[in-house]
């Protein structure tokens, strides 16, 4: 993982990663075929605007409002094929590629954490490893719901 100078070098970082969400979850929701598989992956993109929001008004002010919530882990992701971005990408494969990168953020944030120059920045990146993983819960319970079942 990347070395950082500072907290503002973090935070740019984590800002960037949420941008890089934003983007992928627009691009994806643009290759996807149906309105309601669209609209679920635009809904992502603006989740993550929301956290890249977050993490710019931490930066300019120093604000450390976190919450603790334990977040269930239905571990479907571990368990699924890795799928690429396609435009002919079925609702299955764009679940198990959201679920994916969802992980990845999880994870992201949880080394983050373990390497955050003091308490207050550790439990900000405990907090969105949380939110993380909260999408990735809600990829997971839908693709529980519309492709195990279905199966």
């Amino acid at each position: 993982m990347k070395e950082f100078e500072s907290i503002d070098d973090i935070l740019d970082f984590a800002i960037q990663a949420e941008q890089n969400a934003v983007d992928f979850y627009t691009d994806l929701a643009k290759t996807l075929t149906t309105e309601d598989m669209k609209a679920t992956f635009q809904e992502f993109a603006k989740e993550e605007i929301s956290h890249k929001a977050r993490l710019i008004k931490i930066k300019e002010e120093g604000l450390y409002d976190i919450q603790e919530v334990k977040v269930t882990d239905l571990k479907i992701a571990d368990y699924v094929v890795s799928v690429k971005p396609s435009s002919d990408m079925t609702y299955q494969d764009a679940l198990i590629l959201a679920m994916k990168r969802e992980k990845a953020a999880f994870r992201l944030y949880t080394n983050l954490a373990a390497k955050a120059p003091n308490d207050k920045l550790k439990r900000l990146f405990e907090s969105l490893a949380l939110e993380e993983s909260k999408h990735k819960l809600r990829f997971e319970i839908e693709y529980d719901e519309y492709i195990l079942r279905e199966n």
